[in-house]
């Protein structure tokens, strides 16, 4: 009777780790994820629930549509002035982004669901508190990387959608009967005249919703990329302590030698499978970031030369921290690709350097496999063309100061 009011006792403590443990590596996932309709349903998720999420997804859409439509007919049927047009540029693109991105989340719900479904089972067999404090740390690495894109993500969007409407001011129009608010998103005048009031604040009210959203999106993908490529490396981090006592076990191993060889087998196959999952789930989003951010870093680079000159430091500034953002929203990808890569590396490395001569007969063979296995092991790309990687950040920035260099050159 003592032992069972023991494990009675224990159990609810149990329960509260692994819920705690979830959370530490998918919470931020969901709260970004959830308002925008975008996390996937549950198996128990009433019908209700899912119309709801529908109408959620039709909103989103209206809302991105609302910003891109109308500004491209202006750009297109009333900007004259080469710099007004180019200024507009950016931010379409970055509608276009928000768009796909979008879609591409939508399209990939079931991945998603996979993934985290994956990731609870991950945390429920867990055993070993070495292993468990390993996937601890990577998950506390991947909620800082989600903290960090959020962060950049909304500084610009509070800079571009509220600092410089706020320093520009009311504009008095050119008949001087009224003020008005300046758009971020300028309204085209064959849809509606957006100068009078209360039309005016209503649709400044609506770009800045639509805006968050679409920033909102683009911390949503990052921070998707981050929690499932560091709950990788944690799996792998796990694999690797599995690796270094294959020969002489350990209290919550097999008891034999082709026991750990099987436990091991099968924890890289899981690793294989969630990356896999990844790679399906992010490399559609990876590709739009990827030619994205390269046109956007362009652009607002140029922006900011152009603003420094005709000394609007507030405009500057914005585009500075804009800049700022979109970099480090490419270079999120870009880094986490390189350290999945790195990590299924030291596989490898670590089935060569333990001491698989003690194992017995064909045994050996096991570690053949692995290493060939880990130096052909899935990578995270951009579109299934160009490999996530350092050294593709860097591309990136070298074709975005190419572009701007010729556009400065031209204009």
């Amino acid at each position: 009777m003592q032992k069972l009011a023991t494990n009675k006792e224990q159990s609810p403590r149990t329960d509260y780790e692994y819920e705690k443990n979830i959370n530490l590596s998918i919470q931020w996932n969901r709260w970004l994820l959830k308002p925008m309709g975008l996390w996937p349903n549950s198996r128990t998720t009433t019908r209700s629930r899912k119309i709801l999420y529908k109408l959620i997804n039709a909103l989103c859409y209206g809302l991105i549509s609302f910003l891109f439509v109308p500004c491209s007919m202006y750009v297109f049927l009333e900007v004259e002035d080469l710099y007004d047009k180019l200024k507009l540029f950016g931010p379409l693109i970055f509608c276009v982004m928000a768009f796909v991105k979008y879609y591409s989340l939508i399209v990939h719900k079931a991945d998603i669901r996979e993934c985290v479904r994956r990731i609870e089972r991950d945390w429920r067999n867990v055993r070993c508190e070495k292993d468990r404090e390993a996937m601890i740390v990577n998950a506390n690495f991947g909620r800082k990387l989600v903290l960090l894109c959020t962060f950049f993500m909304y500084s610009g969007f509070v800079f571009y959608y509220i600092a410089i409407p706020i320093s520009v001011g009311r504009i008095l129009s050119e008949n001087g009967n009224l003020t008005f608010i300046p758009l971020v998103f300028p309204f085209t005048k064959y849809i509606i005249d957006t100068r009078y009031t209360p039309t005016n604040e209503i649709v400044f009210f609506l770009q800045l919703i639509a805006g968050a959203l679409m920033h909102g999106i683009t911390s949503a993908a990052c921070s998707l990329a981050a929690a499932f490529a560091v709950h990788a490396c944690g799996q792998i981090e796990v694999l690797m302590n599995w690796l270094q006592h294959l020969i002489d076990g350990r209290a919550d191993m097999s008891d034999t030698v082709d026991g750990r060889i099987a436990s091991i087998v099968s924890q890289h196959v899981r690793i294989l499978k969630f990356l896999t999952l990844t790679e399906r789930t992010l490399q559609q989003i990876s590709f739009a970031e990827f030619l994205g951010c390269t046109m956007d870093i362009c652009l607002v680079g140029y922006y900011i030369i152009v603003e420094w000159k005709s000394n609007d430091v507030t405009s500057a500034v914005t585009y500075i921290i804009l800049l700022i953002s979109l970099t480090f929203n490419i270079f999120i990808f870009c880094y986490i690709g390189e350290i999945v890569a790195e990590q299924c590396r030291k596989i490898g490395e670590m089935s060569y350097m333990i001491e698989w001569y003690r194992l017995t007969g064909k045994k050996k063979l096991w570690s053949v496999l692995t290493i060939a296995m880990s130096n052909s092991s899935i990578k995270l790309t951009a579109g299934n063309m160009v490999e996530l990687s350092i050294s593709t950040f860097t591309d990136v920035v070298k074709t975005a100061v190419t572009f701007l260099n010729v556009l400065r050159t031209l204009t």
